[in-house]
């Protein structure tokens, strides 16, 4: 998992028609290897490998390069809490939900992760899926809940 979340270094660009018909046959090959930059609303950002973003429905549709959406060209995918929690917000609750913003995104960046790398294991093989539901805090579990069913996890 941890192969998943490191930094790209490696830039191509093509310059003549041929070199830009190789580079997308290229691309879609080894789309996998593509970087996708994920960001909460409220600035914290994970660069995470294109597989692992589209273990997410929503995140999947976005980065179709035939889709037309932003996101398939700039590569940066925002998470949006308030869209997907949109009675959340009560009065005096401001604080809070600024921190749970950031950390229910962190949350669902995990699953992503989680469920990318065990996406392939057999099944005589243990999934350690306790191991998973002990990382989300309680207090947190249902704006999680909420945000994984909005993003299709």
């Amino acid at each position: 998992m941890e192969d998943d979340i490191e930094m790209q270094n490696e830039v191509t660009a093509g310059t003549s028609e041929n070199n830009n018909a190789t580079n997308e046959a290229a691309d879609d090959s080894q789309g996998e290897n593509d970087w996708v930059r994920i960001e909460s609303n409220d600035g914290f950002s994970y660069i995470v490998r294109r597989k692992v973003a589209q273990t997410s429905g929503t995140m999947n549709n976005m980065l179709d390069p035939h889709g037309g959406y932003a996101e398939a060209r700039t590569k940066i995918c925002t998470i949006d809490e308030r869209q997907a929690n949109p009675g959340v917000r009560r009065e005096g609750r401001e604080l809070i939900d600024a921190i749970h913003r950031g950390i229910v995104t962190e949350k669902i960046v995990e699953y992503m992760c989680f469920k990318s790398h065990y996406q392939t294991v057999g099944p005589k093989e243990d999934i350690p899926v306790q191991e998973m539901q002990e990382r989300i805090p309680p207090e947190i579990v249902l704006e999680v809940l909420l945000a994984a069913d909005y993003q299709e996890m």
